[in-house]
């Protein structure tokens, strides 16, 4: 569903200005570029309203938290989520304004600790099946940036999403370290932070499936594109 544009977009999303980056001259080596100061980089590909990102930043005071998202208007919301949270605003939480492709751009190789992808766009047509974020040429990218030992976190309700996604880690050569097909029944639930549209999810008894992947260490991602299928021969 197409996001309705918000109402004096610019102007509030000016007014979040020091929660917000501009892509850098080059890719960051760390948290003190943007911060100031060291601490574990975390990152979230698809920020919504970014009720994850303030919870996450705010239950991991020592880690720094960079919330991505293509959508500007969603990043009004987000921002002034974490505005108006009265003594509580985390100070290691800041928003970007892009898309997974530009990820190279902002982030140096090994630099960053874990990357969250929650709900993201199953884009349903097969045609499209090369823009979902857990497509092997994404994927090939979070394992250059993470870290030898970071993790990649992945949530969604979608199944048929879930099972193109375990599909395509194995294309890259990688083995789950957790796979689960309804957290919130699972051992895995305990420290859980829900997003807003898991939360919904959830309410209306709909299962959630995740998964995580550790990255071994010296790993370097390589997959072979996806061929198209030959044309059938003339009769």
């Amino acid at each position: 569903m197409r996001m309705r544009k918000k109402k004096n977009g610019a102007a509030r999303l000016a007014a979040c200005a020091e929660l917000l980056l501009d892509r850098p001259s080059e890719p960051m080596t760390s948290s003190r570029e943007a911060f100031g100061r060291e601490g574990e980089i975390f990152l979230e590909i698809g920020a919504g309203k970014g009720g994850f990102a303030c919870e996450t930043a705010k239950e991991n005071p020592d880690a720094f938290f960079y919330a991505m998202e293509r959508i500007s208007d969603c990043v009004v919301l987000a921002a002034e989520q974490a505005k108006e949270r009265e003594g509580e605003r985390p100070d290691n939480l800041r928003f970007l304004i892009d898309g997974a492709d530009n990820l190279p751009a902002w982030f140096a190789p090994g630099s960053v600790s874990r990357v969250y992808l929650n709900f993201s766009d199953p884009w349903h047509k097969k045609g499209y099946r090369k823009r979902r974020l857990t497509y092997r040429r994404y994927l090939a990218i979070y394992f250059t940036l993470l870290r030898d030992g970071g993790i990649l976190r992945f949530k969604t309700d979608n199944v048929p999403l879930f099972d193109f996604s375990l599909e395509e880690i194995a294309v890259l050569g990688l083995t789950p370290t957790v796979v689960t097909r309804d957290l919130h029944a699972s051992a895995y639930a305990e420290g859980n932070v829900m997003t807003e549209y898991e939360r919904a999810f959830t309410e209306k008894g709909v299962p959630i499936c995740m998964l995580e992947v550790r990255k071994p260490e010296g790993f370097l991602p390589h997959y072979e594109e996806e061929k198209k299928p030959a044309a059938p021969a003339d009769a």
